[in-house]
């Protein structure tokens, strides 16, 4: 093995743990015990990627659903409907005033207070993990993982939907 490839060797066999274990106990705990993944991926990516972080059109949410998961368009719509019934009464759907045959959905004063709630959890998980760190450890990491994310959706605005394929060829 070139010295070259011991990086990224050593980043790709940290991905199992970091995802799997780290990236799943804190998404369990975005979900607060009630919540499906896709209901907390639905929930975390209106408050990330949504207007104000509030409001964010149906299609836009079924294309990040569908880049994370293997996930069809009904059941999108089937976690979107059980946000918005009680008991959660998390979101409200309603018709995209600029186009009739788009729908907005948006966070109930509800859903606002839960996600309130799963920043909280999600930061006193973060807070007991980030105890053990040194203060340039946890400047390192925020910086690394920042450059990542930056790294990769340079990539993907290069290559778009073609990311594997063009991993795949080049590898070859």
């Amino acid at each position: 093995m070139t010295k070259a490839k011991d990086p990224a060797l050593a980043y790709l066999d940290l991905f199992f743990p970091i995802h799997y274990i780290v990236g799943m106990q804190i998404e369990d705990t975005l979900r607060s015990g009630v919540l499906t993944r896709q209901q907390a991926c639905i929930l975390w990516t209106i408050r990330v990627q949504g207007e104000n972080g509030q409001m964010m059109r149906r299609k836009d949410i079924e294309r990040a659903m569908a880049s994370w998961y293997e996930v069809t368009s009904s059941a999108i719509s089937k976690s979107l409907r059980a946000l918005t019934k009680p008991p959660l009464d998390l979101l409200q759907i309603s018709e995209d005033p600029r186009s009739g045959r788009e729908k907005l959905v948006q966070l109930t004063p509800r859903g606002r207070k839960f996600v309130e709630g799963m920043i909280r959890n999600g930061v006193a998980l973060m807070d007991i993990m980030i105890e053990r760190l040194t203060d340039e450890e946890i400047a390192n990491g925020i910086h690394f993982l920042t450059r990542v994310t930056e790294v990769y959706q340079d990539i993907r605005d290069e290559h778009g939907d073609r990311i594997n394929e063009v991993v795949t060829q080049t590898a070859a």
